[in-house]
């Protein structure tokens, strides 16, 4: 009888256990948890923004007692999706200048422009997107027509990549500059002794010096517009490459106030000012934002040839690109990164610039093995120089192959193609790769990284056979580079990028299984639901 009142008494103790109290549990999901092993799980808890449990759903149910329980009905979650490089700042602004991606011709552009300027009548008109690949007549446009049209009223559009603009001339009268201005890391275009409008890398700061500075209201408006476009296509983290000590106090403020939520890691412009003001102030890291990169401009973009290149461009015989940042400085640079605890951020797109950087970064680190410096873009590569890769980490942007394959050829010919775009070679010798979008440059969707990145595709579904397919990732390695991996790039891979205990709950549900759909319908999976440090975004 005493053995029954004791079974008895065991079993109600048991069926009495009180569960922990949490704030979430997810329930029946199709998860990637993108931890080591790329283990699976259908379930997980969250308590002040945390993941503390990870398994079945039965194994949470039985555990845990929630607030609010997530049923995701089969769905599948992977971590939130992190830009490793894009504008975030720069896409707020983009939203209240003339929109000129996707045209189709000069006209086109033009007629932007006039509908804009009905609606606005903006005392500077500005814009971004327009690219003279994309129309039939490839070649950089000139300032006549917006002259006739804007007689007094400046403007200055610049191209998809940042790396060209065109001015009129009464842009061109505001700042001054003649066929005589000393200039010098690009080109100012000339046709027949007089300015055609177009300037490339440095010398568009001519231009944009005098171009007036958005007020504190527009800034606010541009990084809240552009948190809800990443938070609508499930980026919980971005890292902007190239802001300047204001916005990045900006941001700060407005996260604090809890009016900003997106998760930032901010490559700090570099200059002298910037580096003395950030080696004295040392890393800046909150749960929100971490600023601990320096970004530097080595050369041009590949698409208005201001890329550098060891070897004359194979459409331009005499024309070898440029470095925007003399070889001097960016040295000075480094050796003053080197000195602090920041991380090294630099654009280099052709050969030469690649090189330079490369041979730069390994004499200045001297060996240390876990700076994390990095090569945004990587694009053209010599392959004799992949081998400096091994202790760099190379960030870049699958959606620029398929943006540029249908010139890039015809750029630099069939030789240094082997070299191109070559994210399978690059992750080989790194181990790891960043992946991100580069936006406005391309479109801000991670779904069409993705895509691109294992499809080697664009959304015309061209090349049939993918293009250049040896370089192309598998599913794993592309969820890696969107999440562990461009964690890691930001020294932030023990608190993001999966789906584990102890990390931030940065997590989103997708209406489609992304690593066994069909490649040609990833780009239309839907982003259901985005969640940052456990609470809903989308």
């Amino acid at each position: 009888m005493k053995k029954v009142i004791l079974l008895l008494l065991l079993i109600t103790g048991i069926s009495c256990t009180k569960k922990e109290k949490v704030d979430t549990i997810v329930i029946n999901a199709n998860i990637y948890t993108v931890n080591d092993n790329f283990d699976k799980a259908e379930a997980f808890a969250i308590k002040d923004g945390k993941i503390v449990a990870v398994g079945t759903t039965k194994e949470i149910q039985d555990k845990y007692a929630a607030t609010y329980v997530n049923d995701a009905k089969g769905k599948t979650i992977v971590p939130g999706f992190i830009d490793a490089h894009c504008h975030f700042y720069g896409l707020g602004l983009q939203q209240q200048k003339v929109d000129l991606t996707d045209t189709k011709s000069f006209d086109e552009v033009i007629k932007r422009i006039v509908d804009f300027q009905k609606e606005n009548n903006a005392t500077y008109i500005t814009g971004r997107g327009w690219d003279q690949n994309d129309w039939e007549v490839k070649e950089f446009p000139t300032k006549e027509r917006l002259d006739e049209l804007f007689p007094s009223t400046p403007i200055a559009i610049t191209r998809i990549d940042g790396h060209a603009l065109l001015a009129n001339q009464a842009a061109i009268d505001l700042a001054g500059i003649t066929v005589k201005t000393p200039f010098s890391g690009g080109e100012i275009l000339q046709k027949n002794g007089k300015l055609t409008g177009i300037f490339i890398d440095a010398p568009m700061e001519l231009i944009e010096a005098k171009i007036p500075k958005p007020s504190q209201k527009v800034n606010v408006e541009a990084l809240k517009d552009a948190e809800k476009i990443c938070f609508d296509l499930g980026l919980t983290t971005v890292d902007d490459a190239g802001l300047s000590i204001e916005t990045i106090e900006l941001i700060d403020s407005l996260q604090q106030a809890g009016s900003l939520k997106i998760r930032i890691y901010a490559m700090v412009s570099a200059s002298d000012e910037n580096i003395a003001y950030y080696s004295k102030k040392g890393i800046f890291k909150t749960d929100r934002l971490n600023v601990r990169s320096f970004k530097v401009y080595a050369d041009g973009a590949l698409g208005s040839r201001g890329a550098a290149m060891k070897k004359p461009y194979s459409d331009q015989h005499n024309h070898f690109g440029a470095l925007v940042t003399p070889l001097d400085k960016l040295k000075e640079f480094a050796e003053k990164i080197a000195a602090t605890d920041f991380q090294m951020n630099t654009h280099a797109i052709g050969d030469s610039a690649n090189y330079v950087m490369l041979k730069t970064y390994k004499e200045v680190l001297k060996g240390k093995k876990d700076s994390r410096w990095r090569i945004e873009h990587a694009q053209i590569v010599d392959v004799a120089d992949f081998n400096y890769f091994e202790n760099i980490l190379p960030s870049v942007q699958p959606t620029h192959a398929t943006s540029d394959m249908y010139w890039a050829t015809d750029r630099v010919g069939e030789e240094r193609m082997k070299g191109a775009y070559a994210y399978k070679v690059l992750l080989n010798t790194y181990g790891k790769i960043a992946l991100g979008t580069d936006f406005p440059v391309e479109k801000v969707s991670p779904l069409l990284t993705f895509y691109a990145a294992v499809a080697r595709k664009d959304l015309n579904n061209f090349p049939e056979n993918g293009f250049q397919m040896e370089n192309a990732l598998t599913r794993e390695e592309t969820l890696k580079g969107m999440t562990i991996w461009a964690a890691y790039s930001n020294f932030e891979e023990k608190e993001k990028g999966s789906i584990e205990v102890g990390k931030m709950a940065d997590f989103i549900v997708l209406n489609k299984n992304i690593m066994e759909i069909e490649a040609d319908k990833i780009p239309a999976i839907n982003i259901d639901e985005t969640y940052v440090g456990g609470v809903k975004v989308k």
